[in-house]
C-alpha cells in the first residue's frame, strides 16, 4: 500500500510529548495493574447536573438539529458576555467582542494563524502549554521562549526579550493560574504586560482556563479587568475546568473586536460552529447558580493541601501552589524530571507529567494533577513512601 508523504506543516509540528506519556501509563497498567494518574489534566468531577439537564432537553428540540449560525447564537454571546460583566465587572458587547470556540485548545491554536506570517515571532512562556507551539509551526512562524523562574514567581521579564525577536514579534502567549507552575499574576503583572505589548505592537492572548481556581482566598484576576486589555489583546475561557465539560468542547474568546473577527473568519472555514445544543448547555452554566463551581475549588484546595503536606511529612520538599488544579513539584537532586517520572511510574504505579514536556525550563520538575480523590492522593503518597528515596531527607530533619 503507497504511503503517502504530509504536508511541510504537519512534519513541522512539535513532538506531542504527551502522547508517549499516554502510552508508557498504558503499558504500565498492563496485567491489571492499578496505575494512579496524577499526570492528567482532565477534571475527575462529573458535569453539574442543571448544565446535563439543558443539555437532554436541547436534545430533543428538533431545531438542534439543524445547522447553527456560523458564528453562534447571539443568546449564547450575550451569555458569555454577562458572564464577565458579572464575575469581573467587565463591559463586553457579545455582536464584536465574543467568538464561541471549539474548547479552549482549539482557539489557542487557531489564534497563530490568524495573526502571524512566516518570519513572525510569538512569545511563549517556558515552560508553558505545549498547544500554544502547535498553532505557531501551523502558522510557519517563529517562537521565542520566555522562561518562567521560581525566583521570579514564575511570571515573564520582558525586559529580558532581545530587542531583535521583539522586532518581529506579533503576539504574547500568558497563562495565569498558570499551567504547570500553578503561580498566580496580579493587576500590576497584566498592568506592566499591557504597557510592553502597546510598546511593541504586539497581541496579547491570555489563557484564561483555570480562571476559578485560586487558593487560599485569592481570587483570579482576569486580564480583562484591567484598563486598555481590550484594546491590545484577549483572553480564552473555557468551560472545561469550570464546569467540568472537556469532552463537550466549548469555550470563548473575549476582546479586541479585530482579533474576534478573525476567529470568527478561520472558525468560518474550519468548522460550522458548535452543536445547538451544547451552546444552550453553556449558556446555562454561566447564567446559572455558582455554587457548584465555589464547593469545586475548595474540593481542589483540600486535595492540594493533602498532597503538599503528605509529600513534605515523607521528606519530598515541595511548595503549595497559588491556583489551577496542579502542583509543580522539584524533583530530588540527581534526576531529571522524565527520568524520576519513569521511576515512579514503573516502581510506585504513580503517573506524573515530566516537566521537560512543558519546555525547556520545566526541568527538574514534575507536574501533579489535583484531578484523583484524596484516598487516591494518600494511596499515591504512601507507595512513594515506600521507596525511600527521601528517607535521607527525614532523617536529617529529625
Amino acid at each position: 500500500m503507497k504511503t503517502f508523504e504530509t504536508a511541510n506543516r504537519l512534519q513541522a509540528l512539535p513532538e506531542q510529548f504527551f502522547a508517549k506519556l499516554g502510552q508508557k501509563i498504558k503499558d504500565a497498567s498492563t496485567g491489571g495493574r492499578e496505575i494512579i494518574n496524577l499526570a492528567q489534566g482532565s477534571p475527575d468531577q462529573p458535569v453539574f447536573s442543571h448544565i446535563k439537564t439543558v443539555l437532554k432537553t436541547a436534545v430533543d428540540d428538533p431545531a438542534n438539529d439543524k445547522y447553527p449560525p456560523f458564528k453562534g447564537f447571539d443568546h449564547v454571546k450575550e451569555a458569555c458576555a454577562e458572564f464577565y460583566q458579572k464575575e469581573y465587572g467587565v463591559e463586553i458587547d457579545p455582536a464584536r467582542e465574543v467568538a464561541l470556540i471549539i474548547g479552549g485548545k482549539a482557539g489557542l491554536v487557531e489564534l497563530p494563524q490568524c495573526l502571524l506570517n512566516p518570519g513572525d515571532v510569538a512569545l511563549v512562556p517556558d515552560p508553558g502549554y505545549p498547544d500554544y507551539w502547535s498553532g505557531i509551526a501551523l502558522a510557519g512562524a517563529e517562537m521565542y521562549m520566555m522562561p518562567l523562574r521560581e525566583e521570579n514567581g514564575f511570571l515573564p521579564r520582558y525586559e529580558d526579550v532581545p530587542e531583535e525577536i521583539l522586532k518581529k514579534t506579533k503576539l504574547l502567549f500568558i497563562n495565569y493560574p498558570n499551567n504547570p507552575t500553578g503561580a498566580m499574576a496580579d493587576a500590576a503583572f497584566f498592568e506592566e504586560t499591557i504597557q510592553f505589548a502597546n510598546q511593541h505592537g504586539i497581541c496579547i492572548v491570555h489563557d484564561f482556563a483555570y480562571g476559578a481556581i485560586g487558593f487560599d482566598g485569592k481570587r483570579p484576576v482576569s486580564y480583562l479587568e484591567i484598563d486598555g486589555a481590550k484594546e491590545i489583546g484577549i483572553e480564552i475561557y473555557t468551560m472545561s475546568k469550570t464546569y467540568n465539560m472537556a469532552g463537550w468542547r466549548v469555550g470563548f474568546a473575549v476582546g479586541n473586536p479585530s482579533v474576534i473577527a478573525a476567529i470568527d473568519l478561520i472558525q468560518d472555514h474550519l468548522h460550522c460552529s458548535l452543536y445547538g445544543g451544547i451552546q444552550e448547555a453553556a449558556a446555562a452554566a454561566l447564567l446559572g447558580p455558582q455554587d457548584e463551581v465555589h464547593k469545586q475549588q475548595a474540593m481542589y484546595e483540600k486535595r492540594r493541601d493533602l498532597l503538599i503536606n503528605s509529600l513534605n511529612e515523607i521528606g519530598w520538599e515541595v511548595t503549595a501552589p497559588e491556583g489551577s488544579f496542579f502542583a509543580w513539584l522539584k524533583v530530588p537532586e540527581g534526576y531529571t524530571s522524565e527520568g524520576f517520572s519513569d521511576l515512579l511510574l514503573e516502581e510506585a504505579g504513580v503517573a506524573f507529567a515530566p516537566g521537560i514536556g512543558f519546555g525547556e525550563r520545566g526541568e527538574g520538575y514534575v507536574r501533579a494533577g489535583l484531578v484523583a480523590s484524596e484516598e487516591k492522593i494518600k494511596e499515591a503518597v504512601r507507595r512513594i513512601s515506600q521507596l525511600s528515596i527521601f528517607k535521607n531527607q527525614v532523617d536529617n530533619r529529625l
